[in-house]
């Protein structure tokens, strides 16, 4: 079967979980022997540290179809269009913030939606025609709600099924302006008819997007988000020293400042003396202030030499990483759509001790190898991780449920061949 992915690139400057996801299926599809190939947009996919699928061109260059929304650009040259588009331009872009927040993109994300009556039907053409005359796909996927302007045409003139995976659109969504947040609602309900089947990545946000967008039951199907399990190495939850493990971009809306306070709270126990603060997942030009003010906490309560930033978080880095870490804790302040950071941990042993939002509560169910704690406060995740941290037995045992869950639920290869039999209704 020939499938293309369709996934927003984010140019490889933080942990991307909706995009190591994405390139995960492509990847496990392929050793299935399906012809599947990601085809990115807006930004190079950059994933471990190299571009996946070299040779496919970047569609929606960043910069285009920014500029674009002025009409001063709608009629640019079309070698200062390539410029634009061009490896280094993009990766420049990518270092910057805009592209990581809702906030001044609500018009682009209108006009986007809007598919051949947005102001980037130029570029919508292209994308349909390559996928009409170069890759002749037997099924589109698009990697969120936020592309379903694309559906229509590409189910039109490519003439095949169009699926589209439900995972966190509600974060940049409800970020908007409350001026244009019903209204986008509105336009990706009305978007969502022209897909033939969603596949939401936890019975969590199936409800949340279903309710959002008026979903028909028959349209919707809820498929978990896989890893290999091979690809990670299992050991115990490291004791000597304890350290809790962060992975994911560092910013507030991932909860990292309530990590940091809450391990500040910690280290006023003796008992946890030895405890360190691991921390990986990049940054944005926007979180280099945030940051900063939490190292200076921690500079503050004498604890910085306890504190330590991992630049690196390709896989080997990241098996690494995990390695070096007693738990796991991304206390993300409105909870996630799924966060794959649980599985790459659970993989590894690292248990898992999360916030009572979202799907977190699902995924340590499922996997038996995690802890859910509420309210999402510093105080409340101080408590749960002393508890979890002074529980040797227990540690050990979520590390080996976390790993034999993974193994028998969450294997991306046995998910992709389920992904695949959903296609086969739809062909």
């Amino acid at each position: 079967m020939k499938i293309v992915h369709i996934v927003p690139g984010f140019g490889g400057t933080f942990y991307c979980g909706n995009c190591l996801r994405d390139s995960g299926v492509v990847a496990s599809l392929k050793k299935a022997g399906h012809d599947a190939i990601t085809l990115p947009m807006y930004l190079p996919l950059t994933l471990n540290g190299s571009e996946t699928d070299e040779g496919i061109p970047v569609f929606y260059g960043a910069v285009n179809i920014y500029l674009k929304q002025f009409p001063v650009f709608r009629h640019m040259p079309k070698w200062f269009e390539k410029l634009m588009d061009s490896p280094p331009v993009l990766k420049f872009a990518a270092k910057k913030s805009s592209s990581t927040r809702a906030e001044g993109l609500e018009e682009l994300t209108e006009s986007m939606l809007l598919g051949a009556e947005g102001h980037q039907s130029e570029e919508l053409q292209q994308l349909v025609d390559f996928l009409k005359y170069h890759e002749k796909p037997d099924v589109v996927h698009v990697s969120n709600a936020l592309l379903l302007g694309m559906a229509k045409k590409v189910r039109d003139e490519v003439g095949v099924p169009v699926v589209c995976s439900l995972q966190d659109e509600d974060v940049w969504v409800d970020a908007m302006h409350p001026d244009h947040r019903e209204k986008m609602w509105q336009l990706l309900a009305e978007k969502g008819k022209d897909v033939d089947a969603f596949i939401a990545v936890s019975d969590f946000f199936a409800g949340v997007m279903q309710k959002k967008m008026n979903i028909p039951n028959e349209k919707l199907h809820v498929l978990h988000v896989g890893v290999t399990p091979d690809a990670y190495a299992y050991s115990k939850p490291a004791s000597d020293p304890r350290a809790i493990g962060y992975v994911s971009r560092m910013c507030e809306e991932n909860g990292f400042e309530i990590l940091v306070d809450a391990f500040v709270l910690l280290k006023n126990n003796p008992a946890f003396n030895d405890v360190k603060l691991k921390a990986t997942g990049g940054q944005t030009g926007d979180d280099k202030a945030f940051i900063h003010k939490q190292i200076s906490k921690l500079k503050q309560n004498n604890i910085e030499t306890d504190f330590e930033i991992t630049h690196d978080f390709t896989q080997s880095a990241l098996q690494d990483f995990l390695k070096s870490t007693t738990v796991l804790s991304v206390p993300v302040l409105n909870g996630e759509a799924f966060g794959l950071y649980q599985l790459e941990a659970l993989a590894s042993g690292v248990p898992l001790v999360q916030p009572d939002l979202g799907a977190f509560p699902e995924i340590s169910k499922a996997t038996g190898g995690g802890v859910i704690y509420k309210p999402n406060t510093a105080a409340a995740l101080a408590e749960k991780l002393a508890e979890v941290l002074s529980n040797p037995a227990q540690l050990e045992a979520m590390s080996l449920a976390g790993r034999k869950a993974v193994e028998e639920k969450f294997d991306s290869n046995i998910l992709s061949e389920k992904m695949v039999g959903i296609y086969k209704t739809l062909i």
